[in-house]
């Protein structure tokens, strides 16, 4: 059987995608390679022919969600005045959506607890990932006007992770729910995101305001 010339680049990108939502759901230790490969439609003995090992694999999918968490934000703020844009990714990050969908979400949130058992390698991914989404979220707070956005980007983004990890472990959902709302309120009033200053910034019409859908975060 003869296949598309693009055919291996195709079925590595299908076994990223499926790999990426088990590892946010189950963790790096409890991913199945088995799985992958079915979630795919594909057999175990292809696996190789993509990834050298479990690790491999597990790298290189915690890289991709990375990167596509970053592009994804950067397309939902495309155009909003840097007010607007800061008060919405908090909006959108601080949610009863990001908390109820793990495995479509933010990897730091899925992913922090297991940390200390994984690899160097793993480790380092993580790390680094962490600090392109705090460094991204240092220059939305700086385009916002706000002062030492440096040293605001770790706290604001520390509380936003912690918030939305938080609320998954509140069987009341109420509570849970009272502990978005009430860390998004306090977010934006530290950050100065008030009604006043988002009505000075007006959003232009061409604009359209971003729907609340947290997939691929």
């Amino acid at each position: 059987m003869r296949y598309a010339e693009n055919h291996k680049e195709e079925t590595h990108k299908a076994l990223l995608k499926v790999a990426a939502v088990h590892l946010r759901e189950k963790g790096p230790d409890r991913l199945s390679v088995s799985q992958v490969m079915k979630g795919a439609g594909l057999t175990h003995g292809g696996f190789y022919a993509h990834f050298k090992s479990k690790d491999a694999l597990l790298n290189e999918t915690l890289n991709d969600i990375f990167t596509k968490a970053r592009r994804r934000v950067a397309r939902m703020l495309e155009g909003l005045p840097p007010k607007h844009a800061l008060a919405t990714y908090i909006d959108f990050y601080v949610s009863s959506n990001h908390r109820d969908n793990p495995q479509d979400g933010c990897p730091i949130t899925a992913l922090n607890s297991d940390m200390p058992r994984q690899s160097k390698k793993f480790r380092a991914a993580f790390e680094a990932g962490v600090k392109q989404l705090v460094d991204l979220l240092e220059i939305r707070i700086d385009a916002a006007g706000v002062e030492d956005a440096a040293k605001l980007a770790p706290a604001i983004f520390s509380a936003m992770a912690g918030a939305v990890a938080l609320s998954r472990t509140i069987s009341d959902p109420d509570l849970s729910d009272e502990f978005l709302a009430s860390t998004r309120a306090s977010l934006k009033a530290r950050l100065g995101l008030t009604e006043l200053a988002l009505a000075s910034e007006p959003v232009p019409p061409t604009v359209p305001v971003p729907a609340n859908d947290h997939r691929h975060l």
